[in-house]
């Protein structure tokens, strides 16, 4: 069975460009991508690694430092991340795709092993561990097989499906499909001693790239783990945070994009975006605009 892991990168990133080709640590000779490569190399399932990025000029430094690094790069399109996954994953001939982003360099080889491990023993279609949150943000992984993108590649008609290459499977169709949620595993790590807290939420953790908060917070995580363990894992970002609580302070007002599927779903997240930030007359504009068009 050939396991192709496919991470998808592009430094045309609206909130922080080129933050994939970022130094990490900081004063570091390695990127954030070659991090994350690094990372998913420790795996014991994956048999290949595929950096799969866009035909765009701007994206040529994504492609030389794959070849510099030896890694397969595949270039498709910038907007259907679906076909570009799809296209990917046909020319190395997969028969499980893992999907992970460029912008997690935490992503734990434990954890992807753990994932790939569930959906063989469950045989599902579809297995991860971000569509109820346990994990920190940053941790996130999928699994599914190669006929099932197949599926979606053919069908898909939303932009939001074309975009996030997945939702037609977990979302669109979920009951034709056979999904499998990894959950944080709370009698397994500990802090120091202690098995973790089962009523804390540790995906309040938010250790994904988008914003320079997000880049100073990474910075702060690696100059605290990377030196005694380049591959450090999920239960040691867990205990760092709670060892160092300050942490969460630093990017706690970015909030994480949401896959939206209509109209409706938008404006609800519009809205909640409106009042956090206090902006009370725009959240009653919003409202009297949308409830008096809906009636």
């Amino acid at each position: 069975m050939n396991i192709v892991c496919i991470i998808q990168a592009r430094t045309t990133s609206s909130r922080l460009p080129n933050k994939v080709l970022l130094n990490l640590p900081y004063n570091g000779n390695k990127t954030v991508l070659e991090q994350v490569i690094n990372r998913v190399k420790e795996s014991k399932y994956i048999n290949k690694i595929v950096v799969a990025t866009t035909i765009n000029e701007t994206d040529n430094k994504i492609e030389k430092l794959c070849e510099s690094l030896q890694i397969s790069c595949f270039r498709g399109s910038e907007d259907n991340v679906l076909s570009r996954y799809y296209e990917a994953a046909t020319k190395y001939k997969a028969d499980l795709i893992i999907r992970i982003t460029s912008d997690c360099p935490c992503i734990d080889h434990e954890t992807l092993d753990e994932l790939i491990e569930k959906h063989l023993n469950e045989k599902n279609d579809y297995t991860s561990n971000s569509l109820v949150r346990t994990f920190p943000h940053g941790l996130d992984c999928e699994i599914f097989s190669y006929k099932v993108l197949k599926e979606a590649y053919e069908n898909a008609k939303e932009n939001f499906e074309f975009e996030h290459v997945t939702p037609y499977v977990y979302k669109t169709n979920k009951n034709k499909y056979k999904i499998g949620q990894l959950l944080l595993n709370k009698n397994k790590y500990k802090i120091g001693q202690l098995l973790l807290n089962k009523n804390k939420e540790y995906s309040k953790i938010r250790i994904t790239l988008d914003t320079k908060e997000d880049y100073i917070l990474l910075c702060e995580v690696y100059d605290n783990l990377y030196s005694n363990n380049k591959y450090f894992n999920c239960e040691d970002i867990i205990n760092l945070f709670e060892e160092k609580k300050w942490l969460y302070l630093i990017n706690n007002s970015i909030e994480q994009k949401r896959v939206c599927n209509s109209l409706e779903e938008e404006i609800e997240e519009a809205v909640k975006l409106l009042n956090k930030q206090d902006l009370n007359r725009a959240e009653k504009y919003l409202k009297e605009k949308y409830y008096e068009k809906d009636k």
